[in-house]
């Protein structure tokens, strides 16, 4: 007998759809109710009427139920009993749990396969990286209901990613080099999934690294660029078979050899000492110091070497590539030098004297001046071109001036010494002005103003180009007159800081000419004041502008160049004074109160500082500074240097760059320096005089 379950909002629906189904009529089959069905509120909470219709044997009589229409008023009458009811409830449960049940949904070998009933549905959700199509119709929707009448498909798609490399020579072309970035490639595949009533469908990826650059490409690339030397052979194996980025050097040239310039060896000693000698005892005699170097009539002094050549390399292309061209020395010989060939040689005795600025090498023989009494009155100033000795005083308001070195034996006072080399002094300092290093000063200061003035003067040459160039312009105003009207008025509309410069210029070279030995300086001057000071009509055209602006910018460039520190200070006391040297300043006896200090070397204090501020260019090494009353001391140094204070009191400031400290208390044996923040960091150290 053919049966089936049939369900409806009702019975009268549930025995028709069954009908349908079995494609029959009422008068056919035999009716059993298992529900009657429960109407909900909107058909929430609804229970569904449930009957059970199986075909009649084509021998059995419809006698059983020949009158359905009264079968069907029983059914609308509710009659079953309650104790029925209870069964058919129970029944009803367990076929809408079975259909359920039938309705899944799974994965097999990437395929979607799934069942349903005509009351339950699975459904799927599809994460990223798969596409699902339905009747070959993409689905949008992530999460979706899964029917047996349509056909669904899965779609995962492979990622790829192909090798990026690239070839480049360096702008020398000393060397070829491979950048690589390998590929990658994401093999992607569906997992069997367990049927279910819902599934998540995710992807399972495996990503495996590609390197499709090959040697043939590579050599290919170098031919285009035309590198014809130099391969590295294993490191285009490296680069066609790694797995990380990397930069592979597949070629590389021949560098030139670097030659040398032109130098000046010296065969006598340079050193000299910048403090007095200490004795077994302790004490220091301020008046044995050790002796300076001198030198013999007819002595050879240096030998001057020629320049050596380079030797010339080639690119990765076979271009040869030069070595970059070397310059002789230029030798200057200053008062008492004789050159003979490659040899300095010294025409009299005394100390020789060298300096050196880029190429350009000076050398002289320094005489001395001894000044066996007091400088005052009576003997007037001093200025010598040498070295001088006083055995004597320097008393107040006078000056000693030296092209060498100044040594005084006794007191300062109140007095002026200025010295292009080192100052020494065996005497307390008093309420005096000493300056070392004098010529290195004005030259420094010169070239700093010269560079400024030389950035306006750049300007002004290429404003008065583009306005000569202008159709507007006559040409033929500028060959008969020059550009100095044109400089007028560009300094009166446009370039007014360059009038004070140049005034401020040619005042220190009017002061600093007894310091200077290069006539380029005075020269200089001379020009900028014709240009831009005075009202001449001479015919000035823009080449002479801008051979000006050349020479400006190259002693801008030679007063950059460090000269050997041979320039300090060296005295025991010092009192309500002023020093500066572009070396080293030692104090090396009870210290110093209320003195300004500015060395461009180090500053070393063995005893005490009080009031003022003292400067360290390479740092500062104190043994006690500041005062429980008074003016606080400020102990400044670059930002790269450190501080050295064996006692450091209350008030005590100390600066390393910009950034200042100022001590709450006293503390002892520390170092200051800044750390990679840019704050002060204290550190301890072993004691003992600094």
């Amino acid at each position: 007998m053919e049966t089936i379950i049939s369900k409806g909002k009702n019975l009268h629906e549930a025995i028709r759809l069954g009908l349908e189904i079995l494609e029959t009529t009422k008068d056919q089959v035999n009716v059993e109710i298992i529900h009657n069905g429960k109407k909900g509120f909107f058909w929430i909470r609804s229970k569904y009427a449930v009957v059970k219709l199986t075909k009649k044997e084509p021998s059995t009589s419809s006698s059983a139920f020949s009158n359905i229409e009264q079968m069907l008023k029983m059914i609308e009458d509710d009659t079953p009993a309650k104790n029925n009811r209870r069964s058919f409830k129970k029944d009803i449960q367990n076929e809408i749990e079975k259909e359920k049940d039938e309705a899944k949904v799974w994965i097999k070998n990437g395929k979607l396969y799934s069942t349903s009933t005509s009351n339950h549905f699975p459904s799927i959700t599809v994460h990223s990286g798969i596409k699902l199509f339905k009747n070959d119709q993409e689905v949008k929707e992530k999460t979706t209901v899964v029917t047996d009448a349509s056909f669904y498909m899965l779609k995962v798609e492979n990622k790829e990613f192909a090798t990026k490399w690239e070839l480049k020579l360096d702008p020398l072309k000393l060397s070829a080099r491979l950048t690589v970035e390998p590929g990658a490639k994401w093999v992607r595949h569906l997992p069997d999934i367990e049927a279910d009533q819902h599934i998540d469908i995710k992807i399972e990826e495996n990503k495996v690294i590609t390197n499709q650059l090959t040697y043939q490409d590579v050599m290919a690339k170098l031919d285009q660029l035309k590198v014809k030397h130099g391969f590295n052979q294993a490191a285009i194996m490296k680069a066609i078979t790694t797995t990380e980025p990397g930069t592979f050097e597949i070629a590389t040239g021949i560098k030139p050899k670097e030659g040398k310039n032109g130098w000046v060896e010296i065969k006598v000693t340079l050193e000299t000492s910048q403090a007095p000698k200490k004795l077994e005892d302790g004490r220091v005699d301020y008046r044995e110091i050790q002796s300076i170097t001198t030198v013999e009539r007819g002595a050879v002094i240096a030998i001057i070497h020629p320049p050596i050549p380079g030797q010339i390399g080639y690119t990765v292309t076979n271009e040869p590539l030069p070595a970059k061209q070397t310059v002789p020395i230029i030798v200057r010989a200053g008062k008492g030098i004789m050159l003979v060939d490659d040899k300095v040689v010294a025409l009299e005795s005394g100390r020789p004297h060298f300096e050196q600025r880029g190429q350009l090498f000076k050398v002289e023989i320094m005489p001395k001046l001894k000044h066996n009494g007091d400088v005052d009155l009576s003997s007037g100033n001093l200025h010598f071109t040498g070295d001088i000795d006083v055995l004597g005083e320097v008393k107040q308001n006078m000056i000693v001036e030296a092209r060498g070195n100044i040594n005084v034996y006794k007191t300062i006072n109140q007095a002026t010494i200025t010295a292009s080399g080192a100052i020494m002094t065996y005497g307390n300092v008093i309420g005096s002005k000493l300056s070392a290093g004098k010529h290195n000063m004005i030259v420094t200061e010169l070239g700093k103003l010269l560079g400024e003035i030389n950035q306006h003067v750049e300007k002004m040459i290429q404003l008065i180009k583009q306005l000569t160039s202008a159709a507007a312009f006559k040409s033929n105003d500028i060959s008969s007159r020059g550009v100095q009207p044109l400089i007028r008025i560009l300094l009166e509309k446009k370039f007014k800081p360059i009038s004070p410069l140049v005034q401020q210029y040619v005042e220190m070279i009017g002061k600093a000419e007894n310091y200077l030995d290069e006539d380029e300086w005075k020269e200089t001057s001379l020009s900028l004041s014709t240009l831009f000071l005075s009202l001449s009509n001479e015919v000035i055209s823009i080449d002479w502008l801008l051979l000006l602006s050349k020479k400006m910018q190259e002693l801008h460039k030679r007063s950059t160049v460090m000269v050997e520190p041979d320039s300090f200070i060296s005295l025991p006391h010092a009192f309500n004074s002023c020093l500066y040297s572009s070396g080293n300043v030692s104090i090396v006896g009870k210290g110093c109160i209320n003195t300004k200090i500015h060395a461009g070397g180090s500053l070393h204090v063995s005893g005490v500082v009080r009031g003022e501020e003292v400067y360290g260019g390479l740092g500062v090494k104190i043994n006690e500074v500041g005062s429980l009353r008074g003016k606080p001391t400020v102990i400044c140094v670059p930002n790269n240097q450190t501080i050295e204070v064996n006692k450091a009191m209350e008030g005590t400031v100390i600066q390393i760059g910009s950034i200042k400290h100022i001590l709450k208390e006293t503390v002892y044996h520390v170092r200051a320096r800044l750390d990679h923040n840019q704050c002060i960091l204290f550190e301890t150290y072993n004691g003992g005089k600094s």
